[in-house]
Protein backbone atom coordinates (compact mmCIF):
# COMPACT_ATOMS: atom_id res chain seq x y z
CA UNK A 1 0.00 0.00 0.00
CA UNK A 2 2.92 2.32 0.76
CA UNK A 3 4.34 1.77 -2.71
CA UNK A 4 1.04 2.80 -4.29
CA UNK A 5 1.00 6.04 -2.28
CA UNK A 6 4.57 6.83 -3.31
CA UNK A 7 3.82 6.06 -6.94
CA UNK A 8 0.77 8.32 -6.96
CA UNK A 9 2.76 11.09 -5.28
CA UNK A 10 5.59 10.75 -7.81
CA UNK A 11 3.18 10.93 -10.73
CA UNK A 12 1.46 14.00 -9.28
CA UNK A 13 4.79 15.78 -8.75
CA UNK A 14 5.99 14.96 -12.25
CA UNK A 15 2.82 16.45 -13.73
CA UNK A 16 3.27 19.63 -11.71
CA UNK A 17 6.87 20.05 -12.79
CA UNK A 18 5.92 19.43 -16.44
CA UNK A 19 3.55 22.41 -16.29
CA UNK A 20 6.49 24.64 -15.41
CA UNK A 21 8.06 23.96 -18.79
CA UNK A 22 4.97 24.71 -20.87
CA UNK A 23 5.29 27.02 -23.86
CA UNK A 24 3.18 30.18 -23.93
CA UNK A 25 0.65 30.86 -26.68
CA UNK A 26 1.31 34.29 -28.23
CA UNK A 27 -0.71 36.42 -30.65
CA UNK A 28 2.30 37.94 -32.43
CA UNK A 29 6.00 37.18 -32.79
CA UNK A 30 7.79 37.86 -29.49
CA UNK A 31 10.33 40.67 -29.83
CA UNK A 32 13.05 38.89 -27.84
CA UNK A 33 12.63 35.40 -29.34
CA UNK A 34 13.57 33.86 -32.67
CA UNK A 35 11.41 31.44 -34.69
CA UNK A 36 13.06 28.01 -34.71
CA UNK A 37 10.57 25.76 -36.44
CA UNK A 38 7.03 24.73 -37.23
CA UNK A 39 4.89 22.11 -35.49
CA UNK A 40 1.57 20.55 -36.46
CA UNK A 41 -1.18 18.53 -34.79
CA UNK A 42 -4.10 16.55 -36.17
CA UNK A 43 -7.22 15.07 -34.64
CA UNK A 44 -8.44 17.80 -32.32
CA UNK A 45 -12.19 17.61 -31.71
CA UNK A 46 -12.42 21.37 -31.03
CA UNK A 47 -10.14 24.40 -31.06
CA UNK A 48 -9.30 24.04 -27.38
CA UNK A 49 -8.11 20.45 -27.78
CA UNK A 50 -6.11 21.39 -30.87
CA UNK A 51 -4.46 24.24 -28.96
CA UNK A 52 -3.60 21.83 -26.14
CA UNK A 53 -2.00 19.41 -28.60
CA UNK A 54 0.08 22.19 -30.15
CA UNK A 55 1.09 23.46 -26.70
CA UNK A 56 2.26 19.98 -25.70
CA UNK A 57 4.32 19.61 -28.89
CA UNK A 58 5.82 23.08 -28.40
CA UNK A 59 6.80 22.27 -24.82
CA UNK A 60 8.18 18.89 -25.89
CA UNK A 61 10.41 20.61 -28.44
CA UNK A 62 11.74 23.01 -25.79
CA UNK A 63 10.07 26.12 -27.20
CA UNK A 64 9.43 29.13 -24.97
CA UNK A 65 6.35 30.16 -26.93
CA UNK A 66 4.31 29.31 -30.01
CA UNK A 67 1.97 31.12 -32.39
CA UNK A 68 -0.85 29.25 -34.14
CA UNK A 69 -0.70 30.06 -37.85
CA UNK A 70 -3.49 27.90 -39.29
CA UNK A 71 -6.37 25.61 -38.43
CA UNK A 72 -8.59 23.60 -40.74
CA UNK A 73 -11.15 20.82 -40.63
CA UNK A 74 -14.58 20.10 -39.26
CA UNK A 75 -14.76 16.92 -37.17
CA UNK A 76 -11.01 16.34 -36.95
CA UNK A 77 -9.09 19.58 -36.82
CA UNK A 78 -5.55 20.11 -38.09
CA UNK A 79 -3.37 23.02 -37.04
CA UNK A 80 0.13 24.41 -37.45
CA UNK A 81 2.15 26.75 -35.29
CA UNK A 82 5.51 28.52 -35.35
CA UNK A 83 7.68 27.84 -32.27
CA UNK A 84 10.03 30.39 -30.72
CA UNK A 85 13.10 30.17 -28.47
Amino acid sequence: MKNVKYTVAAIALSLVSFGGFAADLVNSSPANQQPVGVISATGGSNLSSLESQLAAKAAQSGAKSFQITSTTGQNKLHGTAVIFE
